[in-house]
């Protein structure tokens, strides 16, 4: 559960710019809460308590970082392919890592898995504000598609690449690397135990 020490009354004015409703809090200590996706901010006098899920988002909005390069590390797993499956993401910056999660995404292929995991990485990336993407993940068919050099048959998995490619403009520059898995083994971990604590 990530707490943000901050001034409470700039954090709202920046999700409130951002167009997040905020609404008066729940206790005499809460000065208010805002519900963002599947995550839910609570401030209190010189912080910020995020908790829930997918809280990367709501996260960046509240620190209200912009700029810079970051690292994007992508993976998808799937059970049965198609079984039950679940993305891993982290994002890694000069100062550490900025932001990882794991979650369930249902029955998917390893394929879908794995666009599913790059979607996820690259809408933190941007929800966070950076310019410069380096996106690194051990797919070499996603990572060939999404450059251009491999064509895909399968219509779902163009959907996703089409996805990818629309959400990578919004970035000044960006790059996309296959590296082995034993450089990917965060993500890797973080989608796995997903699908173990599903």
């Amino acid at each position: 559960m990530p707490v943000i020490e901050c001034d409470e009354a700039a954090a709202r004015e920046r999700l409130e710019a951002e167009g997040v409703s905020v609404q008066s809090g729940n206790t005499d200590h809460e000065q208010w809460r805002a519900d963002h996706g599947r995550a839910t901010a609570v401030a209190y006098d010189g912080k910020v308590v995020v908790q829930g899920q997918d809280t990367a988002r709501l996260e960046a909005l509240l620190r209200g970082e912009s700029g810079g390069r970051v690292h994007a590390y992508f993976d998808g797993a799937s059970r049965g392919n198609p079984g039950p499956a679940a993305v891993g993401y982290v994002l890694v910056d000069d100062s550490g890592i900025v932001a990882e999660g794991g979650e369930t995404i249902g029955t998917a292929t390893n394929n879908q898995a794995e666009y599913d995991a790059l979607i996820r990485a690259v809408e933190v990336a941007r929800d966070y504000g950076f310019d410069e993407l380096r996106i690194r993940g051990d797919s070499e068919l996603i990572v060939k598609q999404v450059r251009g050099e491999w064509n895909t048959n399968d219509p779902e998995l163009r959907e996703k690449r089409v996805r990818v490619r629309e959400l990578l403009t919004g970035f000044d520059d960006w790059h996309i690397e296959h590296v082995p898995r034993e450089i990917n083994d965060r993500a890797d971990e973080l989608a796995n135990d997903a699908l173990d604590d599903d």
